[in-house]
């Protein structure tokens, strides 16, 4: 049925006209024109590499357009700079928060704006709008102490303060629960019903449909559609940003086989001082099995992950690989035995910058590829395996010589997850597959990570995506303070039950005995 006017949504805000940006090798958007009006929710969306950062970048102030114009309220408008910007009603919260973790919520508010009042004042002022807005925000806490949803409170109010007409907002549910999710729309629904325009950008089709009155669809660049997401499918939208029919994710249904890895009484302070001490986590995976662990960022992710691929060790006996215990052994020696991970943050962790294609994969695939011989690399296998995983997983790249950092997140997280994938792991665990992947690549990933565990290894999956977690897990259990629920089957999980899960509201049993 279609739907009528929304008395809301006023007239035109920011009008974009043939804003074209080239960089050397690449047009990042090509003659790209939209209109964005008053209380509307416009959501922005295309693949990776499809031109979205830069346009907001040029929206923003952050990079100048070599052609087009803008128009903000009927007046040409042209930032140089994000200050610029904000002065002219224009907001942005990033997808990675630019936050200090030893100063509190005031001073970070402080630090973001141009002329900040008073700390008495300001702190006022920040729990009078956090609360007006329904994002509770106490002004004195250390932002170090706060959960990634709170965090992402902080930048949202600080943008708030300065009466913002358009707010852009970056990916900006990836790091909440399905409630806090719940609670920042209810927010944005506010924001928008007071005049307020939201350029939305999120890979999340089907939060595009509850929330957006508008899509505005890139590829490769160019604008290809304009939709209203309400009356468009999440499948027909995902289509349009690839250009291409999608294929489902699928594998024979089998029953598992032994255990694999076990974890008992996983107990691993975080080296982080801001960080999650992991507490008594006890689980075991099975061969032909992949198990979803889901979990607001920050809740012992990363040292889970520490703990399971040897960067961390654990005491002894808590982590065992096929009956044999491995938890003192380091990250190679794990590696020869077939436990390989794939961590969250891609350069700088998975991936060293500035280092070429072939050296990255050297670095983690020397052991189980036999890419070294007395001391001496074997440059041209190593250059083989590059191309390999290059060709295995669309990597788009001229070639295995280029540095990782010149690959699009998107390209580079698939380089990554390859890079192990090809190497036959007994165990493989990867931390966010698909962060910031568009659809055909998450598919794609998603594919690759069920074919593995279909030949008979055992999978752990850590994510904040729900959908994906769905979609590939066997079993599903939540991490919520360093502690793990005890693993349910994902099938007939409602979200709510997810969310409860995340929250720490699942087995009290094991919350009590973790103490």
């Amino acid at each position: 049925m279609t739907r009528g006017p929304d008395a809301r949504i006023g007239g035109d805000l920011l009008t974009i006209e043939g804003l074209t940006k080239a960089y050397p090798g690449v047009v990042a958007n090509d003659d790209v024109s939209f209109t964005i009006r008053q209380g509307e929710v416009h959501a922005l969306l295309g693949e990776n590499g499809a031109g979205k950062s830069t346009l907001v970048k040029m929206i923003y102030g952050l990079v100048r357009p070599d052609a087009g114009r803008m128009t903000l309220r009927g007046t040409g408008y042209a930032p140089a700079t994000p200050h610029e910007a904000r002065g002219s009603g224009v907001a942005m919260v990033f997808q990675h928060f630019s936050l200090f973790e030893a100063l509190d919520v005031a001073e970070n508010v402080a630090l973001g704006m141009e002329n900040p009042p008073a700390m008495g004042q300001l702190a006022a002022r920040i729990r009078e709008v956090s609360e007006a807005y329904g994002l509770p925000l106490d002004p004195l806490r250390l932002v170090g102490d706060l959960s990634a949803g709170e965090r992402q409170r902080v930048e949202i109010v600080r943008c708030l303060l300065q009466d913002p007409k358009l707010l852009i907002m970056d990916e900006p549910t990836s790091v909440l629960t399905p409630q806090e999710v719940g609670i920042l729309f209810e927010t944005l629904r506010k924001l928008a019903s007071e005049g307020t325009a939201i350029l939305y950008i999120s890979h999340k089709l089907e939060e595009i449909r509850t929330l957006c009155d508008t899509a505005t669809i890139l590829r490769l660049g160019k604008k290809v559609a304009t939709c209203d997401p309400r009356e468009t499918s999440a499948r027909q939208m995902a289509e349009l940003m690839v250009g291409q029919t999608l294929q489902t994710p699928t594998r024979d249904a089998g029953t598992p086989g032994a255990v694999v890895l076990a974890l008992k009484d996983l107990s691993v302070r975080s080296s982080n001082p801001f960080g999650t001490t992991l507490k008594k986590v006890t689980v075991e995976v099975r061969a032909g099995e992949v198990l979803g662990i889901g979990g607001v960022a920050g809740n012992g992710q990363d040292e889970l992950l520490a703990a399971l691929s040897g960067e961390a060790r654990a005491p002894s006996g808590a982590v065992s690989l096929n009956g044999t215990a491995i938890g003192h052994l380091g990250p190679n020696a794990r590696r020869s035995l077939g436990v390989l991970t794939a961590p969250e943050e891609r350069l700088g962790h998975a991936a060293a910058p500035d280092m070429s294609l072939t050296e990255n994969a050297l670095l983690t695939g020397a052991i189980r590829e036999n890419l070294v011989s007395s001391g001496f690399l074997k440059w041209r296998a190593t250059e083989d395996f590059a191309k390999r995983i290059i060709t295995a997983f669309d990597v788009r790249t001229p070639g295995p010589g280029h540095a990782a950092r010149s690959l699009s997140g998107g390209n580079l997280q698939k380089f990554v997850i390859g890079r192990e994938i090809l190497q036959r792991p007994t165990v493989l665990v990867v931390n966010q597959p698909t962060w910031g992947v568009d659809a055909a690549a998450a598919a794609a990933i998603r594919q690759a990570i069920l074919d593995l565990a279909e030949g008979g290894a055992a999978v752990i999956v850590i994510s904040q995506d729900l959908d994906e977690l769905m979609e590939v897990s066997d079993r599903f259990a939540a991490l919520n303070e360093g502690r793990l629920s005890e693993p349910r089957p994902a099938k007939g999980l409602t979200v709510d039950e997810i969310g409860l899960m995340m929250g720490g509201a699942h087995d009290m049993e094991v919350a009590h005995v973790a103490e």
